[in-house]
């Protein structure tokens, strides 16, 4: 098949997630543009290391994207080590990631492939769609703050569209963006659920077009991804706190890279997305809609919430409380061969 081969990777950390974990395995079999492997990344979490190798122990060297292949977490606890072990274990020259706790639609990596027909192409994400565990949006949850949840939110351009930076849950990237910028960086992503809560694929584009200005980085709102949200997050003390995360994570990206590039997009957001938001619930609320009332003051929280978390986050850096680091990328046991 023309076009690149292409790694899948899934950092998984509890057997709480176990059916999860087996769909988000299913549909990258089932896509229709195979995947040349797919990598299991269990983050210190010896049982379930044990576990999924017995699950899938038949499926070490198959053909048409069955490959599936497990392995421990080489770093640090956290998202952005697993991933980096994934990076340096896999074998494609395309590596994309998918949630644990998602399912991708058949031609996701079809679309993905189709993009890197373009060599400068250096990273493409998706559009990554809610499955509320109670069967429906939360009359007050604004899609504008989806992102909270993982998904896409209202804002981001339709399309196939050039943007700052993919979101990491549904993304890939070129294997060369590694080679110019580096892996993920640790103590900004993900850790089971401490905080904080994200932005280090934000970190990790914003460094690979400084290290490689003619890159493009591009969003393909036809690959699609639908991304569990259980129960609990479907409440406002989840949001509230998220959004507070979701500061402290900025800081330390704007620490990184400059507030000027670090917050270029967010600016963008908070000046227009939002404002326009606060009026449709507005709108709706006086039109007796339910819900509106509390989408927009549920914006209005969170863009406060998330600014307290920069706030926090910004002195914790000057005090040198927040570290992150961007180790080098090495080939892990049973990984790339060139």
């Amino acid at each position: 098949m023309s076009g690149p081969d292409i790694s899948v990777v899934i950092c998984v950390y509890t057997e709480d997630r176990w059916e999860d974990i087996l769909a988000a395995v299913s549909s990258v079999r089932a896509q229709s543009r195979p995947a040349l492997e797919t990598l299991l990344v269990v983050d210190h979490n010896a049982a379930l290391l044990d576990r999924l190798t017995k699950e899938y122990k038949e499926y070490k060297e198959s053909e048409n994207g069955t490959v599936v292949r497990v392995l421990a977490n080489a770093g640090p606890r956290g998202l952005s080590a697993g991933r980096n072990t994934g990076i340096a274990a896999s074998r494609g020259e395309v590596v994309a990631f998918l949630d644990d706790d998602a399912v991708a639609e058949r031609d996701w990596l079809r679309h993905f492939a189709e993009a890197y027909a373009d060599p400068r192409v250096m990273a493409v994400g998706g559009r990554t769609e809610p499955i509320w565990a109670s069967g429906r949006r939360p009359a007050w949850f604004p899609e504008e703050f989806d992102w909270v949840v993982g998904c896409t939110y209202k804002g981001l351009p339709p399309g196939l569209v050039r943007v700052r930076n993919v979101l990491g849950g549904n993304a890939s990237f070129r294997r060369s963006a590694f080679d110019a910028a580096g892996g993920f960086a640790t103590g900004i992503g993900r850790d089971g659920d401490k905080r904080p809560l994200g932005c280090e694929e934000t970190e990790l584009c914003i460094r690979l077009t400084r290290a490689r200005p003619d890159a493009v980085l591009l969003i393909d709102d036809r690959a699609v991804i639908h991304h569990r949200v259980p129960e609990a997050r479907e409440h406002f003390g989840y949001f509230r706190t998220r959004a507070y995360a979701e500061g402290l994570s900025k800081a330390l990206v704007a620490r990184s890279v400059g507030a000027d590039k670090g917050l270029e997009s967010e600016r963008r957001y908070a000046t227009r997305v939002l404002p326009a938001g606060v009026a449709r619930g507005l709108r709706d609320a006086l039109l007796a809609r339910p819900g509106g009332a509390g989408r927009a003051g549920a914006i209005v929280a969170g863009v406060f919430t998330a600014a307290g978390g920069y706030v926090v986050g910004s002195v914790r850096a000057r005090r040198g409380g927040a570290t992150f680091s961007v180790a080098p990328l090495s080939d892990s046991e049973g990984g790339r061969h060139d």
